[in-house]
């Protein structure tokens, strides 16, 4: 590995994972933590925008649990609206975050994300020497809505994962907490 060439880094810039379809032998990257350089990920390749989250109709499930991831294992995307805490008074009733339902608080107001852009967004299968902290409660898993609940070896407050019932399934990884460095897909 080699780290990437200045502003590919950068998950807007993340050039270098543009190229292929996932498939040996093709460029990828790999995120490392920024204050440790601890490998987060396996090799991953970007997709042009994160997908939609699958349909999934929680309440009708025998076993609850998260859904079926949002990214396909292997890749990851940049989330180009804002995600995660704090989430703010907003006017204008719309979704509490991307690929997520509407939220209120306590008096009835609407509630939307200013937590930050440019995450980028994983499957969670894909991360590596991460543990759970401090998640926000939830039925049965994690939930974004507290903000980052994801700790690298180090100690470095690293990701947001989202786990739970009845919010689709998939780990932001902090921009800025995080960098890509080039790989070759074995």
């Amino acid at each position: 590995m080699h780290q990437l060439t200045p502003g590919d880094g950068e998950p807007g810039r993340a050039r270098a994972a543009d190229r292929g379809d996932g498939s040996a032998g093709t460029e990828a990257v790999v995120f490392v933590c920024t204050a440790c350089a601890t490998p987060l990920t396996t090799p991953l390749t970007r997709l042009p925008a994160v997908p939609e989250a699958p349909d999934h109709p929680f309440w009708d499930v025998e076993e609850p649990g998260p859904w079926p991831p949002t990214v396909p294992a292997g890749r990851f995307a940049i989330e180009t609206e804002p995600y995660g805490a704090p989430l703010v008074v907003s006017d204008v009733p719309g979704p509490v975050m991307p690929r997520q339902g509407v939220s209120v608080n306590v008096h009835g107001q609407h509630l939307v994300s200013d937590g930050p852009r440019g995450n980028i967004v994983i499957n969670p299968g894909d991360a590596r020497h991460l543990e759970l902290e401090h998640a926000c409660a939830a039925c049965c898993g994690a939930s974004p809505e507290g903000g980052m609940n994801q700790v690298c070896v180090c100690g470095t407050l690293v990701a947001t994962l989202s786990s739970d019932c009845c919010l689709p399934h998939e780990l932001h990884l902090s921009a800025a907490h995080v960098r890509a460095v080039r790989t070759v897909r074995p």
